[in-house]
């Protein structure tokens, strides 16, 4: 049950929900939010056997793990801006929803097509349920309790992102199962989900008169956004990095994000706020949400690659040796928010983290085919705890900056860049890997005699098994060796989240769920301070004349 409230200003405290009521919401946020997250990372173990069973291209590959980034990232600032105008309850249950049909629409495609249509769809939702559940979790709790909350919803992410790829492989080495579980599997979860915030989820709804959606800025965003990952997805392949179809597209991003601007600035109810984004703490936090995406998604992706294709492991034993990672961000997140909120500061943190991504990059981006494991699960260890320590804190400094009615609109406007990040960090460091792997492949064949024709297909994972023995030891050779290469650029990327975390402004917490609120509350104080001065002051003696307009003797 929501409560409403007819407002044209700025909401305060929601209809009090208990600690209880608050754990009990937050349980059904975290478990919707963790089935979204997996549904994007389980695929990445199962995706040879997916493809190999509907008989789909290499395109088709990329693109059923492009499909659903693509959807998420355009629609993300849409739902964050909706949920600052309508029932954030409801609109988290649509996005449920959506999620459930897509998933289950997925599970039976019959074909490669048919899959990466119901992809898409499905990353609508898992774009509001990215959105959502952070803009639930700012209007129930106040910044300086959050921390600890954070604590937990990055953990819930850390599991996922690492998690998802384990899960997958299970599912795909389980004969009774088949991989269309990898889809299902989401299904009933989400249901339950459902259910639960059904009954316990309790949010003010914001009703205001003659509410103008910016319809425009909304299709310019997404279409502008979407044309950009598709160059993305695209070149180094299809076409090259100077060619007319790099510059047709990108030129036609380009001039679609100059209008959305445009209209953004004009827009009596822009998606993205630009008063908002054009903040310090904002602009910053986005930056360094960008680096860390771009870090997040690509370190999952290829060290799952690499345990895979370079060193010989199976899906699950790939999703094993990536639980370093996974703990580093469980620990470094639910440790760190604790002590956020008891301390109230938050860029010690954030800055701590940001450095530690970048030495546990700067560890990964040494290794080869032969590096021992433990080394590398040190580096994956610290890489863990950078992520965990800056992603979900930079979301929480921008909550802390601004008015609860924006509230929905700042967090969207930092997870839309941070999945933007990630989906450019995968596309282009993955394009990079290519280019080394091919260039490896092909010079240790011709070194060892072997003709490179029709051995080159040993660079794809799909047909990698069916390789003479000496081919299968070059080809694993060759990507063991170039992740090394691909680490160090991701180091030298999250560098930029250090420089954005060094320059965030030192602030304390605020313990009001809004802005208003905290004005009040130093209004009220500064008052009662004078008023106890006033008190103390003693009255003039005869012949000294009283203070004017409320002045005591000797102020300035």
């Amino acid at each position: 049950m929501s409560t409403t409230t007819t407002t044209a200003g700025p909401v305060t405290e929601p209809g009090a929900m208990s600690h209880r009521q608050t754990l009990e919401a937050l349980s059904g946020l975290l478990l919707v939010l963790f089935v979204a997250l997996v549904s994007s990372t389980v695929v990445s173990t199962a995706l040879p056997r997916i493809i190999g069973e509907l008989n789909g291209s290499q395109t088709q590959y990329t693109w059923v793990v492009t499909a659903t980034l693509l959807t998420a990232t355009a629609t993300t600032p849409i739902w964050g801006k909706l949920a600052d105008l309508f029932n954030k309850k409801q609109l988290i249950q649509i996005s449920i929803v959506i999620f459930v049909v897509g998933s289950a629409i997925a599970g039976i495609s019959q074909n490669a097509g048919q899959l990466i249509a119901a992809r898409a769809f499905q990353g609508i939702g898992v774009g509001g349920l990215q959105a959502l559940v952070q803009v639930a979790i700012a209007a129930m709790i106040p910044p300086r309790e959050r921390g600890r909350y954070n604590g937990y919803l990055g953990g819930v992410m850390a599991l996922a992102t690492v998690g998802g790829p384990l899960l997958g492989g299970l599912i795909v080495d389980t004969s009774w199962l088949g991989w269309r579980w990898c889809f299902f599997v989401g299904v009933p979860i989400a249901i339950i989900a459902l259910v639960l915030l059904q009954a316990t989820l309790r949010l003010p709804t914001i009703r205001r008169d003659n509410v103008k959606i910016d319809y425009l800025g909304a299709t310019l965003i997404a279409a502008g956004v979407s044309v950009l990952l598709i160059w993305i997805s695209f070149v180094d392949g299809t076409f090259a990095w100077l060619s007319w179809q790099t510059f047709a597209l990108v030129g036609v991003s380009v001039v679609l994000l100059a209008l959305a601007v445009l209209v953004e600035s004009r827009a009596a109810e822009p998606v993205v706020p630009l008063h908002i984004v054009k903040q310090r703490t904002t602009a910053l936090s986005i930056l360094g949400s960008l680096a860390v995406g771009m870090a997040m998604f690509g370190g999952a992706v290829f060290l799952g690659q690499y345990f895979q294709i370079g060193r010989g492991y199976s899906p699950t034993e790939a999703g094993l040796l990536t639980i370093p990672m996974m703990a580093g961000v469980l620990l470094s997140s639910i440790i760190a928010g604790r002590m956020i909120s008891k301390s109230g500061k938050l860029k010690p943190y954030i800055v701590t983290g940001a450095v530690v991504l970048v030495a546990g990059f700067a560890m990964l981006g040494t290794i080869d085919h032969s590096t021992s494991l433990v080394f590398v699960g040190a580096g994956m260890l610290l890489v863990g705890i950078g992520v965990g320590m800056t992603m979900q804190n930079l979301v929480l400094a921008v909550q802390n900056t601004v008015h609860l009615r924006d509230i929905g609109a700042a967090s969207s406007s930092v997870a839309f860049f941070r999945s933007l990040g990630g989906t450019i960090g995968v596309s282009v460091l993955g394009a990079v890997l290519a280019h080394r792997v091919t260039d490896q492949i092909t010079h240790d064949l011709s070194a060892a005699g072997v003709p490179a024709g029709g051995s080159s297909s040993g660079t794809s994972a799909l047909n990698l098994n069916a390789l003479p023995d000496t081919v299968q030891h070059i080809v694993r050779a060759a990507y063991g060796d170039a992740t090394g290469h691909i680490f160090l650029i991701s180091a030298a990327i999250a560098v930029v989240g250090v420089v954005a975390a060094l320059l965030l402004r030192p602030v304390t917490l605020r313990t009001s769920l809004d802005l208003a609120d905290t004005e009040r509350s130093i209004s009220t104080a500064a008052g009662a301070i004078d008023a106890v001065a006033d008190a103390e002051e003693p009255a003039p003696t005869a012949g000294e004349p009283a203070a004017s307009n409320g002045a005591r003797p000797g102020a300035r």
